[in-house]
């Protein structure tokens, strides 16, 4: 994994059996470090992947756990996305700019679209269709038509939480019954519905119905914000899920833009352990 993680080429960790354990791998060190500066969480969030890493800080599983399902998972995420390419092109995702989640699911049902659906709901304005080479063709002319401003291909590998990926829930599903899924110790919320998880068996189907279903991220933000959330950090690489919580206020006047910072790397952290001090 460290080899991966310091020297892998971005080729190497592009695909989605790669990607998928070392993103977790970082989440979890750089939550490991947050704790030896003595920085915990009473509520818990993950878009998408990061979801096994929020488990693991509410206490539903074991990181050996969370690592070993996360392993599987990519490796199964990727050889099921590559039924779904064509000759010559790859299954994929497109963000679609401009339009809320309703008005492009609208869109879609009216157009008829196959192979091509709402993978993830990032913004009011962005949207994410997960599909395979023709689907994402058909669906990028319809919502052209529809007022969508602007449709980008993303550089992802599969149609990821899309009906596409059924086969994948089936084969998962074979490593999740053995794995231990305990109560959350603190407010642990779902991608699938954008609302807490009630127990861990709950969690357990989460995990399944995540791979097939839209990833409700802009609704799970707004909950965290409803139930108290003061201070949200992005415990891991990057800054998208910063980015994404800043393109609420871009719809929303009274959306505190200002509540999210980043903690993903010892900088950030170093620095956020002053302020907290």
């Amino acid at each position: 994994m460290a080899e991966l993680i310091f020297h892998g080429s971005d080729e190497d960790l592009k695909q989605t059996d790669n990607t998928q354990i070392a993103i977790t791998v970082a989440n979890l060190a750089a939550r490991e470090v947050l704790r030896e500066f003595g920085i915990t969480s009473d509520l818990s969030a993950g878009f998408s992947l990061g979801e096994y890493a929020s488990l693991v800080d509410a206490g539903v599983l074991t990181s050996p756990d969370a690592l070993r399902l996360v392993l599987h998972r990519g490796r199964i995420m990727e050889t099921v996305s590559r039924r779904w390419d064509s000759d010559d092109e790859r299954a994929g995702m497109a963000a679609a700019m401009g339009l809320d989640l309703p008005e492009i699911e609208g869109i879609l049902h009216r157009a008829g679209i196959d192979h091509a659906y709402p993978a993830l709901y990032n913004s009011p304005a962005q949207t994410v269709l997960g599909g395979t080479p023709q689907g994402l063709r058909d669906a990028a002319d319809a919502l052209k038509e529809g007022g969508v401003r602007r449709i980008r291909r993303l550089q992802v590998s599969g149609p990821f939480h899309t009906p596409l990926m059924e086969a994948a829930r089936e084969q998962f599903a074979e490593h999740v019954r053995d794995v231990t899924f305990s109560h959350p110790s603190h407010p642990v919320y779902s991608n699938v519905t954008g609302a807490e998880i009630s127990d861990g068996e709950e969690a357990r189907v989460f995990c399944l119905d995540q791979l097939v279903h839209t990833v409700r991220w802009t609704t799970e933000e707004r909950t965290l914000l409803a139930d108290g959330a003061e201070l949200l950090l992005e415990v891991g690489p990057g800054s998208v899920l910063q980015g994404l919580w800043g393109a609420v206020a871009k719809t929303d006047d009274q959306w505190p833009a200002d509540r999210i910072r980043g903690a993903g790397t010892l900088e950030e952290i170093e620095a956020l352990a002053k302020e907290l001090q």
